[in-house]
């Protein structure tokens, strides 16, 4: 193996791009890939920093060749994905797939359990960057623990000779925070999110300490309200993942698409859309390519917000504050469906702020000067994003 092509680990990059599955489900198909490739440039993602292509279950055939390799469906990428992985590059992106640790996908395609070796080798050869790897296939596949499912394609794309991203989607089964970071670049935290802002009636798990995961989604605000336990687990290259956003999905206010994004970004979750392009809105498209908030997301200092449960009132206010590279951030968040007035203290936080310059909401772009007090009003479901400069 030279050493133009040896595995190195990916350090702070979050792997942000799109994702076909909430939009597509498996009815993605070769046309809509470049579409959308074509589409992040005109929308000014690329030019954001999106970079990651990616596409969800039902790529392949349902079979594998003869000889046990994977197969792209032919109807769908009849150029094959070595081809589509060439066009990808050749406008400047990335290109990822989806695998499963099972013997079957989710959508009952070839699973890769006993074939990591095999798989992985055929990711490198065909120009692969990215691989997100399910937890489905059936029990016949989960009488190992998931350590070893995930841990044997981890070794698989050591030896591929390509540096690929890898994305363990486990569901937050067996609690990956504690394990996850020495597998995989990133990890699920929680079941698939669902199409809702805050209210759900199919949320059976809506702790991170809880044992009924998998499809047992949750809302945008649950997975919120689960970080508030697991976030201090984070390090610089192996991230929690809350999932796709549903920007896009569905019909969310300004303020909860606003709120959605800071906390992803914020947690330095990938920021991975995961809807209709074509559709998206003037809107949602200047919300998403918001520098200064994926700034938060990609900061060098890799540090995630933690929750500040002193200043914090249940089912109300939500204050979340941490640190980044040129000084702090703090971050107010609505619960309630009406306006709240909200008092905060940076003092009273725990931040270390002598020596503050200046104080600047994200959102609006509005400064406060040096205050260290500020009585804030906050829309409904409404996040304030406030960067104090040091």
């Amino acid at each position: 193996m030279s050493s133009e092509t040896a595995f190195h680990p990916v350090e702070l990059l979050r792997w942000d791009g799109i994702r076909s599955w909430n939009a597509y489900g498996v009815n993605i198909n070769e046309s809509v890939v470049k579409n959308t490739v074509q589409l992040f440039e005109t929308l000014g993602l690329k030019d954001a920093g999106y970079e990651y292509i990616s596409i969800d279950d039902g790529w392949s055939a349902f079979e594998r060749t003869p000889d046990g390799f994977l197969q792209a469906n032919s109807t769908r990428f009849p150029d094959g994905m070595a081809n589509l992985a060439d066009y990808v590059h050749s406008k400047g992106l990335k290109i990822g797939l989806y695998g499963d640790s099972g013997k079957l996908t989710c959508a009952f395609h070839p699973g890769s359990s006993g074939y990591e070796e095999r798989d992985a080798l055929t990711y490198a050869e065909w120009g692969i960057d990215y691989l997100k790897y399910d937890n489905c296939g059936g029990f016949a596949s989960m009488v190992e623990a998931p350590e070893v499912r995930f841990g044997a394609m981890n070794d698989a794309l050591k030896l591929s000779g390509r540096d690929i991203s890898y994305a363990v989607c486990e569901w937050g089964y067996q609690f990956p925070w504690h394990w996850g970071g020495n597998i995989g670049h990133s990890y699920r935290m929680a079941g698939d999110i669902t199409a809702s802002f805050i209210n759900e009636t199919g949320c059976a798990c809506k702790t991170a300490y809880c044992l009924n995961t998998g499809y047992a989604g949750c809302s945008v605000v649950t997975n919120i309200k689960k970080m508030r336990e697991i976030s201090q687990y984070q390090t610089p290259g192996h991230w929690a993942d809350m999932d796709g956003l549903e920007i896009g999905n569905i019909n969310m206010t300004i303020y909860q698409q606003q709120t959605h994004f800071t906390f992803w970004a914020a947690l330095k979750s990938p920021l991975i859309i995961s809807t209709d392009l074509a559709t998206l809105s003037h809107e949602s498209t200047a919300l998403l390519t918001n520098k200064d908030i994926i700034a938060l997301n990609q900061d060098s200092l890799g540090k995630v917000v933690n929750y500040v449960e002193t200043a914090s009132t249940e089912g109300s206010i939500q204050v979340w504050a941490g640190e980044i590279q040129d000084g702090h951030v703090v971050l107010l968040f609505n619960e309630k469906s009406f306006q709240q007035t909200y008092k905060v203290s940076f003092n009273s936080l725990g931040l270390n702020i002598a020596g503050l310059k200046g104080v600047k909401e994200l959102w609006s772009g509005k400064s406060y000067g040096k205050s260290h007090t500020i009585a804030a009003k906050l829309a409904p479901y409404q996040t304030l994003v406030f960067k104090l400069a040091m």
